[in-house]
């Protein structure tokens, strides 16, 4: 449950009215990507960085630790940085380690947090026993938040790593491997708290498939329960740059509908 049934994050509410920039409802049109400071839209994948800020925001104080086992070019760790958060960050590829060390010491303001870019598997054990002995050096016994925005399958492949989800060889074997990283964090994060599930779906042989879903039961499973489906609008993608109306066609001849957003879902940890 919530402390005393208050937010969780930085709201005050005898001041409610004045935070117009934190989300409520379930459509988020966010508009274009925050490439500000030191973030970057040069790797494919990365999510937009006002989904972070939004979440740390609603579901963290100052000073609190945010996890982020999908870490990318570090677009969590680059936000925890900038509202005063601590921060921890796995990915699978060096280059990502690197670049996310590199952007989050590039970024100037901010306050009273601290960050950790790692390398490891997120679906291995050793690895969260490796965050968690992060944790305990600075002083946490659980984390606040998770972030997860894992690979959507293989809509993108990220490296020629075996162990890449986006490497999995079908559906069935993307989810075990999802299953694995959720299992593995879960227990890292305090009762209570929230983990945010950053994920689309896809197409595959004329079919859509529900991958936001299918995660979110994955999840559900690890002792959360469902708050929130967040509805975000996707902007026109590096695939599809310039490319309107050539997708309206093939959406017209071939009976199917344009992807045009992905989902932020909300959950609170209530299992052990």
């Amino acid at each position: 449950m919530t402390r005393n049934n208050k937010p969780l994050g930085e709201i005050d509410l005898t001041r409610w009215e004045q935070y117009d920039d934190i989300l409520t409802d379930s459509l988020w049109l966010l508009g274009k990507r925050d490439n500000s400071g030191a973030h970057t839209a040069d790797y494919w994948g990365n999510f937009v960085p006002q989904i972070p800020q939004q979440a740390m925001r609603r579901f963290t104080q100052p000073g609190e630790l945010v996890i982020d086992p999908f870490m990318g070019f570090g677009t969590t760790l680059i936000e925890a940085v900038r509202l005063g958060r601590c921060a921890i960050g796995v990915d699978l590829q060096p280059a990502c380690v690197e670049q996310a060390r590199e952007r989050v010491q590039a970024e100037t303001y901010g306050d009273g947090g601290r960050v950790l870019p790692m390398l490891g598997d997120s679906t291995r054990p050793e690895t969260a026993h490796a965050v968690q002995e992060a944790m305990r050096e600075w002083g946490f016994s659980h984390a606040h938040l998770l972030i997860l925005h894992p690979p959507y399958h293989d809509i993108i492949r990220f490296s020629d790593h075996p162990d890449d989800l986006s490497n999995a060889a079908d559906i069935d074997a993307f989810l075990e491997r999802f299953g694995q990283a959720a299992a593995n964090f879960a227990p890292l994060l305090a009762h209570g708290r929230f983990l945010t599930l950053v994920i689309g779906d896809k197409y595959a042989r004329g079919e859509w498939v529900p991958l936001g879903f299918q995660t979110m039961e994955v999840v559900r499973a690890q002792g959360f329960r469902l708050k929130s489906i967040c509805v975000k609008d996707i902007q026109e993608s590096r695939g599809k740059r310039g490319q309107q109306r050539l997708w309206r066609y093939r959406a017209l001849r071939h009976n199917f509908y344009v992807f045009k957003h992905e989902y932020v879902m909300f959950f609170e940890k209530v299992g052990r």
